[in-house]
């Protein structure tokens, strides 16, 4: 059954990158059975290098204090099964995205490589989201050219994706809680001298998830705001994003404030977006790069190509948590005995800039984890179609909230032989949940906070 959908599925992409209607009831009734609740293949691989589908999540570790805010690695005593070198790294090159087989390629005899470890499916979800997601199905749909999700409850709104553009936009709302941390943001420049870009404490509130009950319609994917506290020229600047949940219609999507301290005012900021340079990575990156990828998705034409077998990061608990940046930070890529790799099932969307429209990339090729639909990895293609930079996501499970993690994530310019890791906490510095009210996530709380 499961395999006449995705065939079903690959037609429809290919006929149009603008399907929008919504499932049959009878492939609506695969969710729960042939497929997870959220869309994913429930069965694992054939060599059963992929698991299958764990519906109770990590497990928790002995050592972790419930409610406690650092999520220790609930996989100890697990050692690589193999590691991709420059030495064997082709005899694995089905496995591997565009943008890693360019890292061997171009860094390979540098000692760039990556330790493969038992591969977990372990994403897990609130059964309201369960439901939602059923709902969602056979109700919600895409109208105003892709702009708007019509119908949709606080789930996954295309568990069984007909387009690219579905499935972006599963990435662009993907479930996660409100969290608090602080963190240092890096760039290596092409000397292989890190320098520090951004400290900063940011907050994140998702209000869509909070009446799980209640139609998507109005509310905000998520309410972010980032206090700069480093380095010297930028302490004291603040950046407040509101994020929709289903509308990127004009006058209904993104919007944005900027506190700046030399004129000592909030002012509204249309240019966080697009292809901005974002200054939180001196410029080093886009600011719809940030969590791989973000945003209006007006730009591009999205093409569903399919779903594919990769290695990619998963399961960094340690790297994120309990790991200071600078030690993982090499001169020309991340040390590789920091960063833990698995084979994953991934949806592939591949996205080409619209006649017409304006962006650095030309191209952008973007892999989703089939089980959490965030994307993982994603390679960017310069005017010319040549490949430029490339990103990674490092993630896990918070296993007591049922929800994701994955806020850090980092980008390689194969062009500019430089790369940046944004948003990893500062061990001891994450926080579930924020203690501060609504207010501070408004313009007026934003101008309140600025110093003066």
């Amino acid at each position: 059954m499961y395999t006449r959908i995705i065939l079903a599925l690959l037609a429809s992409s290919l006929a149009t990158a603008e399907a929008v209607a919504a499932v049959s009831a009878e492939q609506a009734a695969q969710l729960g059975k042939t497929l997870t609740p959220t869309g994913a293949e429930m069965a694992g691989n054939a060599d059963g290098s992929i698991p299958a589908w764990d519906p109770n999540g990590p497990p928790i570790p002995a050592n972790f204090v419930p409610g406690s805010d650092n999520y220790v690695d609930p996989y100890p005593e697990e050692k690589p099964l193999y590691t991709i070198n420059n030495e064997n790294w082709q005899q694995y090159a089905e496995y591997l995205t565009a943008g890693t087989r360019a890292m061997f390629e171009k860094y390979g005899k540098d000692g760039w490589e990556m330790q493969v470890y038992p591969s977990h499916r372990d994403s897990a979800r609130p059964d309201w989201f369960y439901a939602n997601t059923l709902r969602n199905a056979t109700g919600a749909s895409l109208v105003a050219d892709g702009q708007k999700i019509d119908g949709s409850y606080p789930g996954v709104p295309f568990p069984i994706p007909q387009s690219g553009l579905e499935a972006i936009w599963n990435h662009m709302v993907r479930y996660a809680v409100d969290t608090t941390q602080s963190y240092d943001t890096y760039y290596v420049d092409s000397s292989g001298t890190a320098i520090l870009a951004t400290s900063a404490y940011s907050t994140s509130i998702f209000p869509m998830f909070r009446s799980p009950g209640e139609p998507v319609g109005e509310k905000s994917w998520t309410k972010l705001r980032i206090n700069y506290e480093a380095p010297a020229r930028r302490a004291g600047e603040i950046l407040l994003v509101h994020e929709p949940g289903a509308d990127y219609t004009r006058g209904k999507g993104r919007e944005a404030w900027q506190y700046l301290t030399g004129q000592r005012r909030t002012r509204l900021a249309p240019a966080v977006s697009f292809d901005t340079p974002n200054p939180g990575v001196a410029g080093t990156s886009t600011y719809d790069d940030a969590s791989i990828y973000n945003g209006s998705p007006e730009r591009y034409n999205w093409q569903l190509v399919g779903k594919r077998e990769v290695i990619v990061p998963a399961s960094n608990y340690r790297f994120v948590f309990e790991t200071e940046l600078k030690e993982a930070l090499g001169p020309k890529f991340l040390k590789p005995e920091y960063i833990r790799w698995e084979k994953h099932r991934v949806w592939v969307v591949d996205s080409t800039l619209k006649e017409g429209q304006r962006h650095l990339y030309s191209r952008r090729t973007f892999y989703l984890d089939e089980d959490s639909w965030g994307a993982v990895s994603s390679d960017m293609y310069d005017g010319r179609g040549q490949l430029w930079r490339l990103q990674y996501l490092y993630g896990g499970n918070m296993y007591d909230r049922k929800a994701g993690f994955g806020s850090a994530y980092g980008a390689y310019d194969l062009l500019q032989n430089i790369y940046n890791l944004n948003g990893k906490t500062i061990p001891g510095r994450f926080k579930n949940g924020v203690e501060q009210n609504e207010k501070y996530f408004t313009s007026k709380g934003l101008a309140r906070g600025g110093v003066r």
